[in-house]
């Protein structure tokens, strides 16, 4: 089956209008609408299975089986103010993550990977811009993003440098434990996967897996961080399922790892990009020290 055209007749659908959002496809038949999308994720089946199990039934259901498509129920969004809707997705995201708790065995050498691997990224960012400034210090004249990064230099180092010693902080703290809190995690939420109609529903579970819980609201964070005071969000998600002291070390050096900024491209768009990285720096640190843990 090649098209939407193959899937209609194959099923006997007669189509009354197609949407395509991203790599979605909405198809209003004769039959009712049906969301149908390219399968990437052959484990989807056992992820709805396993979510089931533990009693967490907030995902479209799956209602024609298919080779090449995933097709789901179609569900309609309430429209409703983006602030109330954030907090109605952090308290689904947290009931997700309470409801598929669980502790695993792990061995030393898994830590120390997370360890290592972040430890060297650090690394390398904390010389790219050592690099960087010493180029621009050189210029006879800055141009205007060369002055950007010169401005706001320390907020760039002051992020490394902390995410080291806070790295280190975890690393000490997990070193020797061999049980890790994992969850199920959607692993891809933002606004657009939470769908509010009788109920909540999360869509687009394709990148779900079991991981520490702390992944589900970085991914989160980073989609939205300019949008919403995450302060009050993560004060929010922690009043229903509060993270463990190693979770949180952990959840803060990877907000606060700067990104790096490929300095190609014009002066706009580099200014742009640059002012945003800059602007993430400043309130991803505001928001860890509203939320610093003090022992």
């Amino acid at each position: 089956m090649n098209s939407v055209k193959d899937f209609l007749n194959k099923y006997k659908l007669e189509l009354n209008r197609y949407t395509q959002k991203k790599d979605v496809r909405i198809l209003d038949t004769n039959k009712g609408k049906y969301v149908i999308k390219k399968k990437k994720n052959n484990n989807i089946d056992a992820v709805y299975n396993y979510l089931k199990s533990r009693a967490f039934n907030y995902y479209p259901d799956k209602i024609i089986n298919d080779p090449e498509y995933d097709v789901f129920e179609y569900i309609s969004d309430y429209d409703e103010p983006s602030e109330q809707k954030i907090l109605d997705l952090v308290k689904l995201m947290a009931m997700l993550h309470s409801k598929t708790t669980f502790y695993k065995e792990v061995d030393i050498d898994d830590y120390k990977k997370i360890y290592e691997d972040l430890l060297k990224n650090i690394e390398y960012l904390y010389n790219y811009y050592t690099d960087i400034i010493n180029i621009i210090e050189s210029e006879v004249y800055m141009s205007p993003v060369s002055y950007l990064i010169a401005r706001n230099i320390n907020i760039i180092y002051e992020s490394i440098d902390y995410s080291k010693k806070t790295l280190e902080k975890w690393y000490k703290l997990i070193k020797d434990k061999r049980r890790q809190r994992v969850v199920n995690i959607h692993n891809n939420l933002e606004l657009e996967h939470y769908i509010k109609n009788d109920k909540s529903y999360f869509i687009s579970w394709e990148k779900s897996k079991i991981d520490m819980p702390i992944y589900d609201i970085y991914v989160l964070y980073k989609k939205h961080y300019l949008d919403f005071d995450f302060n009050e969000i993560f004060k929010y998600y922690e009043s229903i399922y509060p993270l463990m002291e190693e979770e949180k070390l952990l959840l803060f050096v990877i907000l606060c790892i700067p990104d790096k900024i490929s300095l190609t491209g014009s002066q706009y768009e580099l200014c742009k990009k640059v002012r945003k990285s800059i602007d993430y720096l400043y309130k991803t640190l505001a928001l860890i020290s509203e939320n610093s843990i003090t022992s």
